[in-house]
């Protein structure tokens, strides 16, 4: 029987589960951005003293687990499971950030939605009693995004009005089951839905398909075209 489950898409931890200590790297653009104040490292150099974005992005989420570990003053050898992913091919930026550590790793890919995938997995993890602690991990990397499934920067083509900017980034966090001040009690998981959308390029969509169910209100569209008179 599913204790641990509540409804038909939401679960328990099983037991109280906490995130204990959080690690944040980012690139240039986020440094500069409003948030940039509040990254443990940012660096002006987007390849972060590497050759390529791909060993980059390594080096990102090598970071974030070094700092995480010295906050929480922790070693490798402490940390019982890490899920982390990445955008890139069998996740290499994990799997190179992880290589020779020995410590267990399952590789996520849930794209925009990898952190919540991860924290949701080592909380239920931790919950369940299968480890004392657990890392949720991931990053990406704009340049290495856009080559690997969008447009490759040395093409130099035009982007398209609806394109994103992927975010140059890494974070980590470490859960427990020792009570700290935030305590994860509960995940719901979504399901696979088709709007049919078919502007492959058009993300916002995806990310918000509530919002492209949802009819905008009267006053919506004479904003619009307020704004079409200016």
């Amino acid at each position: 029987m599913a204790v641990n489950q509540v409804g038909t898409r939401s679960f328990r931890p099983g037991q109280d589960v906490f995130i204990s200590h959080w690690a944040s790297v980012a690139g240039k653009k986020e440094r500069e951005g409003p948030l940039g104040h509040l990254f443990d490292i940012a660096s002006p150099d987007t390849k972060f003293g590497e050759k390529t974005w791909e060993q980059a992005e390594k080096k990102m989420q090598q970071l974030a687990l070094s700092r995480l570990l010295q906050k929480a003053e922790l070693i490798e050898e402490d940390i019982g499971l890490v899920f982390s992913g990445d955008l890139l091919n069998q996740c290499i930026g994990s799997s190179f950030t992880l290589r020779n550590t020995g410590i267990p790793h399952l590789g996520l890919y849930g794209a925009c939605s990898t952190m919540a995938l991860s924290l949701l997995l080592s909380a239920m993890t931790v919950g369940g009693g299968y480890a004392d602690r657990a890392v949720a991990m991931t990053s990406s990397h704009f340049a290495s995004s856009e080559r690997q499934y969008r447009f490759p920067l040395g093409y130099g083509g035009q982007r398209t009005p609806t394109a994103q900017w992927t975010v140059t980034g890494s974070g980590a966090a470490l859960i427990t089951s020792a009570p700290q001040p935030i305590a994860i009690t509960a995940a719901t998981m979504g399901t696979v839905t088709d709007l049919g959308i078919t502007d492959a390029n058009n993300m916002g969509a995806a990310m918000a398909p509530a919002s492209v169910k949802l009819r905008p209100r009267p006053q919506t569209f004479q904003a619009a075209a307020f704004l079409r008179k200016l």
